[in-house]
């Protein structure tokens, strides 16, 4: 794989419940994720004011109230060094307060001891300030910390901090000492931050603008604090989309495609703030089929999340996940390149440890992954192999590790699990026959859909109506051009009839639309 030649879009589908996103390399899906635009679900870099509902002792932890039907938990040493300052911010804050002079003027100091009991720091019906790290998980409620972190682009803004700290990666030393010295200098009081890689080479007002946009995030929590203590959510991190910019955003982003008006103006503000000469890759996308069909997500989201995932000339992998551990096995087919029996294997292994990288950004599957490569007898091919997965796994975003394969050809990769892996129904229950494996005969078809349009524009006394089918069901009512079932149904019933063809529908479906989109019953 070569990570510097390759080329990334990103393509937004903008629904009424949820946002879906696809990260394109090259034209093939690496990253799937889905956010919903109704209510709130609890996302890693939400931040809460929870109330404290049990102390656990033995756990040297507690059980935090955020909202969530599953109450969410936090150790001792998760909460910071400064939670003193955290805690005495939120008592001490009301109505009548000055918030900017209270923040100002509170003690930072002195540091949580390392070895302390989480008992004599919090209390039962104590709020604190808190934010997701891990996602709430099958039955366990969400993970959280007490050290508030905002990030944004270039720098992490650290409420209650002293310290300025740059990124390892930025080598040089004059460039390190600009950034810190300017930082320092566009910082309030009692507020730290992180300089991270993307900002060598930043000038000065992009650093001031983002400073000042997370300071304001910050600060525009307050008056919820003083005024209502109550448990609830203080402020969200970006929308999935702005998230995925603010990690990923590089030069090979080559285009960021979005369906809806709003959102697109959303993204492009957005870029235009933190990388101002990539704003004209995005686009809004106004084609007639829906933008993942164009893009052709839809068909590798079908082919890529199901239980066996097929590869190149007839190998695939089966993969099991349950909640503590995940196994993928790895099956040859029918594969053979060359007679060398070994040769073979290892070249099968090979494509495999490359989908296996792909799948786990997909499906965002963490913990422990176990992978049954197919055996091979020399040392150097494992060996070979164990480097080519480290390879192919420095571009996973999330911590991961990868050990070397053991003598059974069992390979062991631990990543970073924040949230649950993303499952996606593969397999559909017919809606013709609606399981019962029997259907009207496909030569009525054309009957059926004919007596629906006939109710609609007789009955109904609708004119204009768009008719969504499969591609295989729109070839056979389109075919003969100015002889064809919609063209007799146009002049029979004197109406317009569009046809939109959707790999969403199966063989046989179809559904009647009118002109605001909505399906008619």
């Amino acid at each position: 794989m070569d990570n510097e030649r390759s080329e990334k879009d990103l393509v937004v589908s903008v629904g009424r419940t949820e946002v879906k996103l696809a990260l394109m390399e090259n034209h093939r899906l690496i990253e799937y994720n889905r956010e919903s635009s109704q209510g709130h679900s609890y996302s890693v870099g939400d931040v809460f004011l929870g109330k404290v509902k049990k102390i656990l002792p033995a756990l040297n932890a507690a059980f935090v109230d955020i909202g969530d039907s599953k109450e969410a938990f936090i150790h001792y040493l998760d909460l910071g060094l400064y939670f003193g300052a955290f805690d005495s911010f939120v008592k001490k804050s009301n109505a009548n307060t000055d918030l900017k002079t209270l923040y100002a003027h509170t003690q930072i100091g002195p540091a949580l001891e390392k070895e302390g009991r989480i008992e004599n720091v919090l209390s039962v019906g104590q709020m604190i300030i808190c934010q997701i790290v891990k996602e709430p998980i099958s039955t366990k409620g969400s993970r959280l910390t007490a050290e508030i972190s905002l990030a944004g682009r270039n720098i992490v803004l650290l409420p209650f901090a002293q310290k300025v700290s740059v990124s390892q990666r930025i080598s040089s030393k004059e460039e390190r000492k600009r950034l810190e010295t300017l930082v320092r200098s566009i910082l309030p009081r009692n507020y730290g931050a992180i300089i991270r890689t993307a900002s060598e080479g930043i000038g000065a007002a992009a650093l001031v603008g983002e400073a000042k946009s997370l300071i304001q995030k910050w600060e525009d929590s307050w008056k919820r604090i003083a005024t209502d203590k109550t448990v609830g959510l203080l402020f969200t991190e970006y929308s999935k989309t702005t998230t995925v910019l603010r990690d990923l955003l590089n030069d090979s982003f080559a285009n960021v495609y979005v369906d809806d008006p709003t959102v697109y103006e959303e993204t492009r503000k957005y870029i235009s703030l933190i990388s101002p000469e990539q704003e004209k890759i995005v686009k809004l996308y106004e084609g007639k089929e829906p933008i993942f069909d164009h893009f052709e997500v839809t068909r590798q989201i079908k082919s890529s999340f199901g239980k066996v995932v097929p590869m190149k000339q007839g190998a695939y992998l089966v993969i099991e996940t349950t909640e503590a551990l995940n196994v993928i096995d790895v099956n040859s087919g029918i594969r053979a390149k060359t007679n060398d029996h070994e040769e073979n294997t290892f070249e099968v292994n090979k494509i495999a440890a490359e989908e296996i990288a792909r799948q786990l950004r997909l499906r965002d599957m963490g913990g422990i992954i176990i992978v049954d490569f197919i055996d091979m007898d020399t040392a150097e091919h494992r060996n070979e192999l164990y480097k080519y997965m480290v390879s192919l796994m420095e571009s996973d975003r999330a911590k991961h590790n990868v050990l070397p394969l053991t003598k059974f050809g069992l390979m062991q990769i631990t990543r970073q699990r924040i949230r649950p892996v993303t499952e996606i129904n593969t397999t559909e229950q017919c809606p013709l026959c609606h399981g019962t494996g029997k259907i009207a005969s496909t030569v009525v078809i054309d009957e059926q859909v004919e007596r629906q349009l006939a109710y609609y524009v007789t009955d109904k006394g609708l004119g204009n109506l768009t008719l969504r089918v499969s591609p295989i069901l729109g070839a056979y009512l389109t075919r003969g051009l100015m002889n064809s079932f919609v063209v007799k149904w146009r002049r029979k019933y004197k109406c317009r009839l569009k046809v939109v063809e959707s790999t969403d529908n199966s063989i046989l479906q179809y559904e009647f639309l009118n002109p605001d989109g909505e399906v008619l019953e």
